[in-house]
């Protein structure tokens, strides 16, 4: 029989693990990267001059992204459209970034 404290340390990994789950397409992205080229390229600064206030309503316009994905090929649009360079992983590491503080897609 499985103690109670075991059972309360099991409880508490199973919400961890689901509250900073991620979905598949974002699996084995590099956070630490993403959240570096979001602050070396000025993303937010370039948010900010394209919707009111501080830039953050870019992030959910209406019904536009919707998916994990849409959201992965959002971040591959600014990529090609500002010449950023950016490889496949490191767009996935900022579309990653942007799921976990906005977007929340499981």
């Amino acid at each position: 029989m499985t103690s109670p404290k075991w059972t309360f340390v099991f409880f508490l990994s199973a919400v961890f693990a689901c509250a900073h789950a991620q979905p598949a397409i974002f699996h084995g992205a590099d956070l630490g990267l993403g959240q570096k080229l979001i602050d070396d390229n000025k993303c937010v600064a370039c948010h900010a001059t394209k919707v009111p206030g501080d830039g953050s309503a870019i992030y959910k316009p209406q019904g536009r992204i919707n998916t994990p994905g849409l959201l992965r090929g959002m971040v591959e649009q600014c990529n090609t459209e500002l010449n950023m360079g950016m490889f496949p992983e490191e767009v996935n590491a900022v579309a990653a970034v942007l799921n976990r503080d906005h977007y929340k897609f499981k």
